[in-house]
């Protein structure tokens, strides 16, 4: 016989999902025949094909064969119950081994066994042990079966206090009132009403008056005739106890303990600022604002008292005093590690400052940076004026002044650092500017004004551009130059933002006293609004690193909370507050402006109304 396929007795269905239907000897697979005749081509074949009734499937192989003559006999054969073999005879004549005469010879004769009349002694002892046993009462015989049905308690075994729920669910139908002496068939006068009292009630809703009926005298029982409401009352009755709430409200009882949610210890969540290391005193009005070398090195103050001060971060020594000659609202150093170069905001003015500080190689390649500027062929129109400091400025480190047309209050730069960003107070489309610094080149990005723009930040890592109004925060894609998020902070008054450097998460402070944390992929509502500033928030600062955020306020206060933000899509972000530093004294009731952390080490740092800049490790 010829086995090609080699996988033995098997269900052949376990081939079904495969391409193949066994192996070789070889151990090689067997693929199926293609089978791509649809029932179509199936009837077409049964019409035409004359062999189609020989025509078998071969399920080792999957092959269609073709039956020979032999093998349809045989079929044949087997199906009307004859021997497969053709030269089989079955009637053929039998041959008696045995006759039928009895012979006086018997074919055997052995004598009887001994044992065959002899009673068996093991039998003998399987009967003794088995009367012992029954003697003994091991061995019970069996009990008659007893057909009487069986019949039991079915609460007999039921726990007494447990009622059962039928019971307990119980609700008693409301009582009837009882009869009071108005309503006797001889009530004292009093409880008769007057003709104004009987008009009154008959002028009132029926649902708003004190008695259903009028009290009525009748001098004896007889003269009493049969109630005129009685079936209204039945009714009215049935309709009570049909309309009886069926289900009794059970109180929750709940700890008030297990509402509050269960956050981690602060001393698991270390390390974050606790102490008050530094004190960086000089500035002799409010500092307003904040910003730090990419390095972590030098710290850079600007103030009401139109000084900007650089300082050494380890030491707290201040480096350099630059005057500007005017308030200084904003300040941000640039965050490329390769360029030395400060924005300052001062009155209508964004200077660009090369404070020389720091690797000597770093601040002269800034400086041929900006020298190795082309003006372009034709002017252009601009929104500002890009002009080149004079001699004097160059010497106190100024290279570049961007001329606004009004008052600037705010400026922040672009993750590489050759964009930056201005917020001018006007009420205008012109609030929001970006300006490119190697191009010197400025633009207006909006069309029309949205409202009061408060603060703009750039994404750390995608091409989008945060704007916060009032009370929205607006997120444009700068790509597709297209609105791509609306987030309604629920604050009255937007004052600060700051982003995860992450990108996913986003924190506003608001003038009162609140803080609104966003999660950019679960809602355009905050996830979590803390509020745990007396006054109003002035400042908000994520750290670059480490799980940590902070605000500052005008309670004198910065309080520093973990923010972990998670991998896991599913866990949500986990914000526990873990430390308030205080330190700052309060002035002309302002407290802390701005907040700062440190680019790699848990530090924060904060500038306060009373002319002080701190440092908490």
């Amino acid at each position: 016989q010829d086995i090609r396929n080699t996988v033995g007795n098997i269900p052949m269905e376990w081939y079904q999902d495969f391409p193949h239907i066994g192996y070789n000897l070889e151990g090689k697979k067997i693929y199926k025949p293609i089978r791509n005749k649809d029932e179509l081509d199936m009837f077409l074949e049964k019409m035409e094909n004359p062999d189609y009734w020989r025509t078998v499937q071969d399920k080792m192989t999957g092959a269609d064969i073709k039956l020979t003559d032999e093998q349809v006999d045989l079929v044949h054969r087997l199906q009307k119950g004859q021997f497969g073999d053709v030269h089989f005879n079955p009637y053929e004549p039998a041959v008696d081994f045995f006759t039928h005469e009895v012979m006086i010879h018997p074919v055997t004769n052995r004598p009887a066994d001994k044992r065959s009349f002899i009673p068996s002694l093991i039998e003998k002892e399987k009967v003794s042990k088995l009367v012992h046993a029954i003697k003994m009462g091991w061995i019970k015989p069996r009990k008659p079966k007893d057909d009487t049905p069986t019949y039991y308690d079915l609460w007999a075994h039921e726990d007494p206090n447990s009622i059962l729920g039928r019971h307990k669910m119980h609700v008693p139908a409301p009582k009837m009132k009882l009869p009071g002496h108005e309503e006797s068939y001889n009530p004292p006068p009093e409880y008769l009403l007057s003709e104004e009292e009987k008009l009154a009630w008959e002028q009132q809703e029926p649902a708003e008056r004190k008695l259903n009926f009028v009290p009525q005298q009748y001098r004896c029982l007889r003269a009493v005739p049969a109630y005129s409401r009685f079936i209204h009352e039945r009714f009215e009755r049935c309709l009570d106890l049909y309309l009886c709430p069926r289900q009794r409200k059970m109180r929750v009882n709940v700890d008030p303990e297990d509402l509050i949610p269960k956050l981690p210890k602060p001393r698991d969540l270390q390390p974050f600022p606790t102490t008050q290391a530094l004190v960086y005193r000089g500035h002799t009005s409010l500092v307003r604002c904040l910003s730090i070398s990419p390095s972590g090195q030098w710290l850079v103050s600007g103030s009401d008292d139109c000084t900007v001060r650089f300082w050494e971060v380890c030491t707290a020594r201040c480096m350099k005093t630059l005057p500007v000659g005017g308030v200084v609202k904003s300040i941000a150093w640039n965050p490329n590690p390769t360029i030395c170069l400060v924005a300052i905001c001062v009155e209508q003015s964004v200077l660009l400052v090369n404070p020389y500080l720091g690797d000597k190689l770093l601040y002269g390649a800034t400086d041929q940076l900006l020298e190795s500027y082309v003006a372009p062929e034709e002017e252009r129109v601009q929104p500002v004026q890009w002009v080149t400091a004079t001699v004097e400025e160059h010497s106190r480190g100024i290279r570049l002044v961007v001329q606004h047309s009004k008052a600037v209050k705010q400026v922040t730069w672009h993750g590489k650092g050759d964009y930056f960003a201005s917020v001018v107070s006007d009420n205008s489309n012109m609030q929001v500017l970006i300006h490119q610094t190697s191009k010197r080149w400025s633009q207006n990005p909006f069309r029309k004004s949205k409202g009061l723009v408060q603060c703009v930040l750039f994404h750390p890592i995608r091409p989008y551009f945060f704007v916060a109004t009032q009370r929205y925060v607006r997120i444009y894609n700068l790509l597709k130059q297209e609105l791509t998020k609306k987030l309604m902070t629920n604050c009255k008054w937007v004052s600060s933002m700051a982003i995860h450097p992450g990108g996913d998460n986003v924190i506003c402070g608001s003038y009162d006293s609140k803080l609104a944390w966003f999660d950019l992929d679960l809602s355009t509502r905050p996830y979590q609004l803390l509020r745990h500033h007396k006054k109003a928030l002035r400042s908000v600062a994520f750290h670059k690193h480490y799980p940590l955020f902070a605000s500052g306020s005008d309670d004198g206060t910065i309080i520093v909370c973990h923010g972990m933000v998670y991998n896991d899509l599913l866990q949500n972000p986990l914000l526990v507050p873990v430390k308030v530093l205080k330190g700052h004294v309060m002035t002309l009731d302002l407290g802390v402006l701005d907040v700062l952390f440190h680019p790699t080490q848990p530090w924060v740092f904060s500038s306060g109304a009373d002319g002080t800049v701190r440092l908490y490790t």
